[in-house]
């Protein structure tokens, strides 16, 4: 009696695709708005939804919009005072926690990207939040 190998179906591009199968784990404003109309399309004409339930239904999908709204700004603010913090680095010497310990230099320049704001030293892109000391950029004698 022979036997032949037994071979799976699973490839390793199909471990690629699993993360795209990941089911979010919030509920959004549209899931929200699904919900109630399903709600209401579902309903028992003989007892249909109370007045109260749909306006409380209504308040909670308003709070979620706002508190949305509220950590979106809240993250514009705290950019917006990272960069100006920063800012105020420009010309100071400071003292950042690096990879291979601490580095100390002058701040020649300010980035950021889309998630963090960064001091520059001598070409070197540093994160702002690595930051460890600040001083006054020693002066250079007038000649």
């Amino acid at each position: 009696m022979s036997t032949s190998a037994i071979s799976g179906n699973y490839t390793a591009t199909d471990a690629a695709n699993t993360n795209a199968r990941v089911p979010q784990k919030n509920l959004g404003q549209d899931d929200f708005l699904k919900l109630i109309t399903v709600q209401l399309a579902k309903q028992d004409p003989m007892k249909p939804m109370e007045d109260t339930a749909f306006i409380a239904q209504m308040a909670n999908f308003s709070a979620l919009e706002a508190q949305n709204t509220l950590a979106k700004e809240m993250g514009y603010l705290r950019a917006d005072t990272q960069m100006q913090a920063a800012s105020g680095m420009l010309g100071r010497e400071v003292t950042v926690a690096g990879k291979d310990g601490d580095i100390t230099g002058v701040v020649d320049s300010v980035s950021a990207d889309a998630t963090s704001v960064y001091i520059n030293i001598g070409g070197q892109k540093y994160a702002f939040s690595s930051v460890t000391s600040v001083k006054p950029a020693a002066e250079v004698p007038a000649a």
